[in-house]
């Protein structure tokens, strides 16, 4: 049974959406749970990067949902194809894939967001949102592994000196240890 949608907030405008992913059970999964929300409307949807871009050059979405995985060209070279085009459009990858090469390749190709697919419905719908506004978004568990990624030197001081000062005289033996 489908529950009601979720109406869009108070001036919010309906994001439209194309899903470039070239599993049929997974598009349609996303379509009907997209469906639920109000301020998402599912404008096209491809199993290829090629029929991808078709439909995104016609549709102009605001929002593509990207798989990496397609046949013939990937979601990668896909997404830098939409960029060269049309800056505006923001591209989400949704994968299955958390290899950092394939991350950092994401974001470097123009990619906004990157989400793994077993994310729920409304978090997802959520990301869309906040993505529609300019925000960017990596699922929690990448963005632990991306972190891993910057080194950590050990003793940074990375506050001016009066400020550091002013800090260390606020905290404990115990605090200062980390």
């Amino acid at each position: 049974m489908q529950q009601a949608k979720t109406p869009p907030k108070k001036g919010e405008e309906v994001i439209k959406i194309v899903i470039v992913e070239d599993y049929k059970l997974t598009r349609v999964g996303l379509r009907y749970a997209l469906n639920d929300f109000e301020h998402i409307e599912v404008v096209g949807e491809a199993e290829s990067g090629e029929a991808g871009l078709e439909i995104i050059f016609a549709q102009k979405p605001d929002i593509v949902l990207m798989d990496l995985g397609l046949p013939s060209m990937n979601g990668l070279e896909a997404t830098m194809k939409i960029k060269e085009k049309f800056p505006e459009i923001k591209v989400i990858i949704l994968t299955s894939h958390e290899r950092e090469e394939e991350v950092i390749a994401s974001f470097g190709s123009g990619a906004i967001a990157y989400c793994l697919k077993d994310i729920e419905p409304r978090i997802l719908a959520e990301v869309i949102r906040s993505v529609s506004t300019g925000a960017c978004w990596i699922d929690p568990n990448v963005a632990k592994m991306a972190l891993k990624l910057f080194p950590r030197p050990e003793n940074a001081n990375l506050l001016p000196s009066s400020e550091t000062s002013e800090i260390k005289g606020q905290l404990t033996e115990r605090e200062l240890e980390f």
